[in-house]
């Protein structure tokens, strides 16, 4: 059976990395780890440049959701989770990542220069977080009503802490209700904009369509029937309502709820928010532990300043987390690296 070769690059294999010192094929290997990060709708929103002896990382506009991100937090937030992919595959193949963030305050495109420094060991964490990297999905499905596993949580605060960024686990019933209440408010929102949903329809796609990018209905819990017609439904109807209701049991019920916050709010902010929530991501993967996003309310600006309050909070709430045991899902589509090496 032929596998689309943008599905085809989830079955990255370390040992494939050309032999050698470190020219550029062996730093277009890289590239490979780096395309697997999350971002908003798939719409892998970078570009990369192979220089000497690193690799410069550049926002993407022309892929920004307009309506959804006008600001391009989440754009530069699914930038910096490829930052942090790309250093933990540079670590794995034993060089240590020298990052220079935001090195050309005339181009403000490009958001950091990597370079390998020196050879080093990769440390135990490292290689946890490396083997997470081909298996971590957006796992929109049920999750199962078991806790996370012990110490896991002070592990994921001490991972987005490192970053600069500061997490709130919502444990307080009160506050899960009133967190659920603003996601579901967001559904509402949003759904009545018919310029979001004219922007999701397009980022979403059949199952059978040969996408590179976006999300497959199947990633929505859509079938092959449903998904047909799934763009139609999105652009034609509000559903706001229906999606505000399951959204928020979601949130309410999930094993746990979290948001990432960060002390500014701006380029620099939403990068380290990237690498942090990278980390979080591949160090749940490593201990089993599945995760969607429920950013709704983030996305809304008149309901994010209510989220700050709701978790008592002064900074800015940049992403929220659900996580949870979940079944197996299979993965959405990337760009090749030859489609995103500049």
């Amino acid at each position: 059976m032929n596998v689309s070769p943008h599905l085809a690059v989830w079955e990255v294999d370390p040992a494939g990395i050309p032999e050698a010192t470190w020219p550029e094929a062996r730093l277009r290997f890289l590239i490979r780890y780096a395309i697997l990060a999350p971002s908003s709708h798939n719409a892998q929103p970078w570009l990369f440049s192979i220089r000497e002896n690193g690799i410069d990382l550049y926002a993407d506009r022309s892929r920004n959701l307009r309506t959804t991100d006008p600001h391009g937090r989440q754009m530069v937030i699914g930038c910096g989770c490829a930052l942090h992919h790309l250093g933990v595959a540079m670590r794995h193949f034993g060089h240590q990542p020298v990052m220079s963030l935001q090195p050309d305050a005339d181009d403000p495109d490009l958001l950091a220069r990597v370079t390998m420094g020196d050879s080093v060991p990769p440390t135990d964490q490292n290689e946890g977080l490396f083997d997470a990297i081909p298996k971590r999905r957006t796992n929109r499905q049920l999750y199962e009503d078991t806790p996370l596993p012990e110490g896991l949580e002070a592990k994921l605060s001490a991972a987005v802490e490192a970053y600069g960024c500061g997490v709130h686990f919502s444990r307080d019933d009160c506050e899960r209700v009133k967190i659920s209440g603003l996601i579901a408010a967001g559904d509402k929102i949003q759904w009545s904009d018919k310029r979001f949903r004219l922007e999701l329809a397009a980022w979403t796609h059949p199952n059978s369509a040969p996408s590179s990018d976006g999300i497959p209905n199947y990633a929505m819990n859509h079938g092959d029937l449903l998904s047909l017609a799934g763009p139609l439904v999105i652009r034609t109807f509000d559903l706001g309502d229906g999606q505000a209701a399951k959204d928020s049991d979601i949130a309410r019920y999930s094993p746990a709820l979290l948001v990432i916050n960060s002390v500014k709010d701006d380029t620099a902010s939403w990068l380290a928010t990237g690498q942090a929530l990278s980390h979080a991501l591949l160090l749940a993967g490593h201990h089993g532990v599945s995760a969607s996003f429920l950013n709704q309310p983030i996305e809304t600006d008149s309901l994010r300043p209510m989220l700050a309050n709701t978790i008592g909070r002064s900074d800015y709430p940049q992403i929220i987390l659900r996580m949870g045991i979940g079944p197996y899902v299979n993965p959405t589509p990337r760009r090749t690296v030859d489609e995103v090496t500049i």
